[in-house]
């Protein structure tokens, strides 16, 4: 029998080096074990509590008797439903299961070793998993200090300061997950004005359709001026379809070019594809899911600021409240409730909570529960 050998030492060593992304808690375990006690309310990943389009039923049984079929490679009916909403040719798109794909195709097929990639602090964590898995260098932007306006939020200056000759990619989330912050697309202009033609900017907006904040739009309009500028979306956030994984890439025709042979062959299901479009077409329930958002944000946002906690400003659907040195203890009691948020000590923001906003009756249980552990504290 040949010698026993560590077999993870056959990999590259950059992908060795790598810890997977956390999604957090094993949610269905959790699901059981609170079965018996209100039900687990889950806060922690960012989800949309009001679920997709009511199409989408009907989309979906739809396309049931296919499923012994594979789906359509192309994505073509999809494709061309967004191409036509976003006003550019279906081959400035490239879609994905969930825009986490396509983030690490991205990196995969422009960065490389020796190659750098630009990243602000407390940015999301797959920018940096996408880079290293490439082999390329992480060159981290700090972040906004706490007493500005947009507290730990992007600093363009610095990320602009922060590219070199070997710069490939810039990565940045707008809004930011998971700090909630935002830059206006006037900002972002100024900004892509700085970076050098052969330097790619991608703009991840997951969160761009609970957007209120009228100086911000999507940065869409943009890429016709600056053909570097990549935006990715998603169907995961404000559509509700989290549990069916589908994104989509918008980019000029060049950069779709090159991704496309590495993307894998019939990457998004049938089921997924049939949803995204019915879920696209219905803009009235997108209409309702972003005003209760908006509504419910700025209450929970005003309650937990009532019980003294520090909430920063948010164009999400979920709150970076700060908890101080009693975090850890206050995550604890509300997990014992049956309440899952988000531990945010992974970005190195050991303080926090992340919790995303949902609906009323959700969001007041939060909030009494958090009264009642404070004041046990």
């Amino acid at each position: 029998m040949p010698a026993a050998i560590d077999l993870r030492l056959l990999a590259r060593p950059e992908i060795r080096n790598l810890k997977a992304y956390d999604p957090g808690h094993d949610i269905p375990l959790l699901r059981q074990r609170f079965a018996d006690m209100g039900g687990l309310l889950e806060l922690g990943s960012n989800e949309n509590p009001y679920g997709p389009s009511p199409s989408v039923a009907a989309a979906l049984q739809k396309v049931f008797p296919l499923l012994h079929r594979y789906p359509d490679p192309s994505g073509a009916s999809l494709k061309s439903a967004l191409a036509a909403q976003h006003g550019v040719h279906t081959s400035q798109l490239m879609l994905g299961n969930g825009s986490h794909e396509l983030l690490m195709q991205l990196a995969q097929v422009f960065t490389g070793p020796g190659d750098e990639v630009v990243l602000s602090r407390f940015c999301f964590a797959v920018y940096p998993i996408a880079a290293q898995a490439a082999g390329a260098t992480l060159v981290w932007a700090q972040a906004l200090p706490e007493t500005d306006d947009m507290p730990l939020g992007h600093d363009l200056q610095a990320m602009a300061a922060a590219i070199t000759p070997r710069t490939k990619l810039v990565c940045m989330a707008n809004p930011n997950n998971p700090t909630g912050t935002w830059l206006g697309t006037r900002d972002l202009e100024r900004f892509l004005q700085k970076v050098p033609a052969s330097v790619l900017v991608l703009v991840d907006e997951a969160y761009i359709e609970y957007v209120t904040d009228p100086a911000l739009v999507s940065v869409t309009v943009l890429q016709q001026q600056f053909p570097n500028l990549v935006v990715t979306r998603t169907f995961s956030k404000a559509h509700g379809l989290a549990g069916l994984r589908a994104g989509y890439l918008l980019a000029d025709a060049a950069v779709i070019s090159v991704m496309e042979p590495i993307r894998e062959s019939f990457n998004l299901n049938t089921m997924a594809l049939a949803a995204a479009q019915a879920a696209l077409a219905d803009d009235k329930h997108l209409k309702t899911v972003r005003h209760d958002t908006a509504v419910e944000r700025e209450w929970l946002g005003a309650e937990l600021d009532a019980l003294g906690l520090t909430v920063l400003p948010s164009q999400t659907n979920f709150l970076l409240v700060r908890m101080g040195d009693k975090t850890d203890g206050i995550e604890q009691a509300l997990f014992g409730r049956g309440i899952m948020v988000r531990p945010m000590a992974g970005y190195g923001l050991h303080a926090y909570l992340r919790i995303t906003v949902s609906l009323r009756a959700e969001n007041a249980r939060l909030v009494q529960a958090l009264k009642e552990i404070l004041a046990c504290m």
